[in-house]
């Protein structure tokens, strides 16, 4: 085996800004690793987690380090015994899926332990703004059967929020995401107003770290986990306070950890939620490989940015569609 491996950054600017609690994002960099053993290639795209401090240029960082082992020949096994969760052990991860495809002439899924894939209903994200302007986006969103509502931790505000989209969107399923921007003072304040808007899930009510803030607390809807647990040795310790587990790769630190996680949560009595950290298609494909195993999917990333990759994943009738082609084997001509 004869591995060269190839890192970059790419900006990935947005289309506009994109509110949530406590951030708003104008651009969601990524590093791109492409393993290349003769013709055939492996490529993984990760954004890192942002509140972990894990960004680009400290993957690349960490990355070069370990140039000599990865060029050597490295698998995904020991790959997690490496490097921790996070985004560099993604885009690793992620391309050695996509050159053992390529070796293999076999999609991912299949290697996977799928016998076929689907397209996926796909929550459509609103980030955080004035009731009047989300659900004016909401309600542009013609092809969405889901949608997704950042909140910012503002009961009053957050409540007025739910109630303008469910007005416009009256009949679509609607979840809503305070990235960790309540507390236990002020959570029970909003749940009367998701209940009566028929809001089907709250994703990330607490900050990560204080979990306890949601003992006591009545749950009228599902309470999803997304910063609260990042890997399956997390899963293990907080599944507890939570219904539903959002697994993003770039969090757990790819595909190889996210398929054990999602099965790990089913064995736990858990529902499964696939996300990921905005990102072209070569960040969503992957997902979508993992969503084939998922009860929610929220995998509109792509669609926030001014450029996406070709050939890209499609989105029509509220589904997100990904072709062999986006990711995996090569294209036979």
């Amino acid at each position: 085996m004869s591995l060269r491996l190839e890192l970059h950054n790419e900006p990935l600017p947005m289309s506009a800004p994109f509110r949530i609690a406590g951030h708003v994002f104008e651009a969601m960099p990524a590093t791109v690793v492409t393993l290349r053993d003769g013709d055939l290639i492996g490529r993984g795209e990760a954004a890192g987690v942002y509140y972990n401090d894990d960004h680009p240029d400290t993957m690349i960082a960490t990355l070069e380090a370990l140039r000599p082992r990865i060029e050597a020949g490295i698998d995904r096994a020991s790959l997690r015994d490496v490097l921790p969760p996070g985004g560099a052990r993604n885009a690793l991860d992620c391309a050695l899926w996509e050159l053992e495809a390529q070796r293999a002439g076999a999609p991912v899924w299949q290697l996977a332990g799928l016998d076929g894939i689907h397209p996926l209903l796909t929550t459509f994200t609103v980030g955080a703004d004035t009731p009047e302007t989300m659900a004016d986006k909401a309600a542009a969103y013609t092809q969405a059967r889901a949608l997704k509502l950042k909140l910012t931790g503002e009961a009053v505000l957050d409540a007025a929020r739910v109630r303008a989209v469910r007005a416009r969107c009256p009949d679509a399923w609607l979840g809503v995401d305070a990235n960790q921007g309540y507390d236990a003072t002020t959570l029970p304040a909003l749940l009367p107003a998701l209940v009566d808007a028929r809001v089907s899930l709250l994703e990330q009510p607490c900050r990560r770290g204080h979990e306890g803030d949601l003992d006591g607390i009545a749950r009228p809807l599902p309470f999803a986990a997304d910063e609260s647990i990042l890997d399956l040795a997390e899963l293990e310790a907080r599944h507890h306070r939570f219904d539903v587990i959002n697994i993003k790769l770039d969090k757990c630190g790819g595909l190889t950890e996210g398929l054990m996680m999602a099965r790990r949560a089913r064995e736990l009595g858990k529902q499964v939620m696939v996300g990921n950290m905005c990102g072209t298609s070569l960040a969503a494909a992957p997902a979508f490989v993992l969503g084939q195993f998922c009860d929610i999917v929220d995998l509109d990333g792509p669609t926030f940015l001014v450029q996406d990759r070709s050939p890209s994943v499609h989105y029509d009738d509220g589904y997100i569609r990904c072709g062999d082609e986006v990711w995996g084997p090569r294209v036979a001509a």
